[in-house]
């Protein structure tokens, strides 16, 4: 988690965002996946990315990665600052040298990560090697280490074996070893314990959050489980249609939402301290296109706050305490109850 805010600031971020803009052209028209993001990631802090599928969580993070495929996707401006280097800068021959060691991401899909052909313990010795100089013999030791770590059982034995061996929740652990191998300075987890099962879920994130605290690296936490984000992040940004459209520390989201989307993730889920045992409000309607959307708010369609103001403009993110921002032009009457007020008005 965190480290103390002076000791934080004085090293400043590990990592830092700046109007990060990725669009992808197809014969239909220019997809705009990742509209002028900005953050930062400070070392030992957890940042919590939330959003339905297909509102550019992924996208960032294959931005950040510099691995968005070329053609048909493009990042067209901004800035990726690695402890003060910017990524987008650099060649690929560099860039090879930053992944894996300073820089390093947990894939959704293992099985199309991992390579078919090669056995485990060759796939996590691969960056062992490389960035760290270890022999064949110390690689291999360090990756049975690792598939302990993971809790992968028999790992002198199975680390070498194939990917087609291991189970789908097996591969995802082998990929999260893969990516903490080097004790990289910021991992990037896309959907890390998707294919896990509870129990396992909980000790995968326990050791991530140890290794992170160990090391005081920065940790990009993708996912659509605001339980996860709950128990894991130490800020949240929400993202909508390729955009951040709100962002504070999770304790101040969770408890004063100020963009009418969030609100709607939150009243779309279960809660098991709930007293009542009112229906789950869901979010109606369908996430916007994104081929040259209009200038308006992406989220207008869809939102019980609408008015004429919301389809004129696109409303940018708007300061609602220091380390709270949302981008809604109505903001300081958004909340949960009022929320509920409204839906029920419209599905009278």
């Amino acid at each position: 988690m965190a480290t103390g805010p002076q000791s934080a600031e004085a090293a400043g971020p590990v990592l830092d965002v700046r109007g990060l803009t990725t669009n992808f052209y197809t014969e239909d028209g220019v997809v705009r996946a990742v509209r002028d993001v900005s953050f930062t990631v400070m070392p030992g802090e957890t940042l919590g990315v939330v959003g339905e599928s297909g509102c550019g969580k992924s996208i960032t993070g294959l931005s950040v990665m510099r691995l968005v495929p070329d053609p048909p996707g493009r990042i067209d401006a901004g800035a990726v600052l690695l402890e003060g280097r910017d990524l987008l800068g650099l060649s690929e021959a560099e860039m090879r040298d930053v992944r894996g060691r300073k820089l390093s991401m947990i894939f959704q899909d293992p099985m199309t990560s991992l390579n078919p052909v090669l056995t485990i313990g060759r796939q996590i010795g691969e960056s062992l090697r490389r960035h760290l100089g270890l022999t064949r013999a110390q690689a291999r030791a360090r990756s049975i280490e690792l598939l302990k770590m993971v809790g992968i059982p028999h790992a002198g034995q199975r680390v070498d074996e194939f990917p087609h061996q291991f189970s789908g929740g097996m591969r995802q652990r082998v990929m999260i070893a893969i990516a903490l191998a080097c004790n990289p300075r910021l991992v990037i987890a896309d959907e890390p314990t998707t294919a896990l099962d509870v129990t396992i879920q909980a000790q995968i994130l326990e050791l991530m959050k140890s290794l992170q605290a160990e090391h005081d690296s920065g940790l990009v936490m993708i996912t659509h489980s605001m339980g996860v984000v709950a128990g894991m992040a130490d800020r949240v940004q929400v993202m909508y249609a390729g955009s951040i459209v709100e962002t504070a520390t999770t304790a101040e989201i969770f408890a004063n939402p100020r963009h009418p989307y969030t609100v709607g993730l939150m009243q779309s889920i279960p809660r098991l301290d709930a007293r009542d045992k009112a229906r789950l409000q869901p979010i109606g309607g369908l996430p916007p296109e994104l081929i040259d959307p209009p200038d308006a708010c992406p989220f207008a369609p869809r939102c019980t706050y609408a008015r004429p103001a919301c389809l004129e403009a696109r409303p940018p993110l708007q300061a609602v305490t220091a380390e709270h921002a949302s981008a809604c032009w109505f903001w300081d009457e958004v909340s949960p109850r009022r929320s509920l007020q409204l839906a029920a008005g419209a599905s009278r």
